[in-house]
């Protein structure tokens, strides 16, 4: 069966970041935190380029009217150096016309990459509901992304744990007379926060909870399609979706299950790509931190030694690295050295490390010297 609901909404959610429980097959406790961090950084970087762009901007045009005043005031002049000028000033606004389109189109398409950024727990901001009474929804002016976002934060401070209350419950009449009692609940914003909840339940492998949740998005949505079907309030027609769906309707029952079907696969789906992409970073960052003095990563030096060097390495014995230096070809040896010292599996020590210089133009003899006194880790 075709699916009736438009999940693109959905293609740009990110899982949100929660400090007290992580994937139990990521071996940190840090890493959704610092995944959290990470995603904060990025988004002040962003807004602090918007503003910058925001400035730039306005300076530009501040300059412009500085730049068409002295225009005008030197066009009403006769004079032949006032006539210089005039020809200088009107190239000079000219400039800055193109200087100002220059900043709007940055400007632009820094807000345009706005809207493409993906959603969190904190930036989903699509408006659920007109405030209207009436069941049939007026006409209202669109509000703008700003306005959409604050209202979506207040929503979701207000009514958290209302909606993760919803988000349990496991029968028809106990989720109608919750709705029947918290009307507010039926839009939009519970919807996308119910979807959130349902990608961090699976990350966590909490997937009977994770279906249970995916169940009562499934009727918001529902809900919601009905309501724009007909053209009403959602909080208006709540009621028709669970007298249709208790009346034991095949139909409507079986779209109601394909669709959650269908969502729960895209669920776990998300939920993959999250834990794939999590462990990219943590991995990375992992590695960061191994690196080296010289910024080498040690596992990576390691790898690319002869297998005589490797097993030196894993049995820290520095008198059969010894011998096997003095087997290899000196240029050679000088180079599995360096690697080695830059990534950390070597350490030098205080006599071999008094500068770069002299380590640098250290000879293959002077080298294999020292490593008497050299500590492998």
């Amino acid at each position: 069966m075709t699916s009736r609901i438009d999940y693109s909404v959905w293609d740009h959610i990110e899982v949100s970041d929660d400090e007290d429980d992580t994937h139990p097959n990521i071996d940190t406790p840090s890493l959704f935190k610092w995944r959290h961090e990470a995603r904060v950084e990025r988004m002040d970087q962003f807004i602090k380029a918007g503003e910058d762009l925001e400035k730039g901007l306005a300076e530009s045009k501040r300059k412009l009217t500085e730049a068409q005043k002295k225009t005008k005031n030197l066009s009403s002049s006769v004079t032949d150096d006032a006539k210089a000028e005039l020809s200088k000033a009107q190239a000079e606004e000219k400039r800055l016309k193109k200087e100002e389109r220059d900043w709007e189109k940055k400007l632009e398409d820094h807000r345009r990459e706005e809207k493409k950024m993906p959603w969190s727990v904190d930036t989903l901001c699509k408006e659920g509901f007109s405030k209207s009474v009436m069941n049939v929804k007026p006409d209202v002016k669109e509000d703008t992304e700003e306005q959409k976002e604050q209202k979506h934060k207040t929503f979701v401070e207000k009514y958290e744990k209302e909606i993760k209350h919803f988000g349990m419950m496991k029968r028809w009449d106990d989720s109608q007379k919750y709705l029947s009692d918290n009307p507010h609940l039926v839009c939009e914003e519970t919807a996308n926060y119910l979807v959130i909840m349902c990608i961090d339940l699976e990350v966590e492998e909490k997937k009977a909870l994770m279906e249970q949740v995916a169940h009562q998005t499934i009727v918001m949505q529902f809900v919601l399609e009905l309501a724009k079907s007909l053209k009403v309030d959602p909080r208006g027609c709540f009621r028709q979706f669970f007298a249709k769906i208790k009346t034991a309707d095949q139909q409507y029952q079986d779209a109601f299950n394909d669709e959650l079907e269908s969502f729960k696969g895209r669920v776990r789906g998300r939920a993959k790509i999250r834990i794939e992409r999590a462990m990219k970073e943590y991995e990375e960052e992992e590695r960061q931190k191994r690196l080296g003095p010289g910024g080498l990563d040690p596992a990576e030096v390691y790898e690319s030694l002869p297998e005589e060097m490797q097993k030196c390495f894993d049995e820290k014995d520095i008198a059969m690295l010894q011998t096997v230096i003095t087997k290899l070809d000196p240029t050679e040896a000088k180079v599995h050295m360096k690697r080695c010292i830059d990534s950390g599996l070597w350490v030098p020590n205080s006599r071999a490390d008094e500068g770069d210089d002299k380590e640098e133009d250290a000879t293959y003899e002077e080298l294999n010297k020292e490593m008497g006194e050299q500590k492998i880790e």
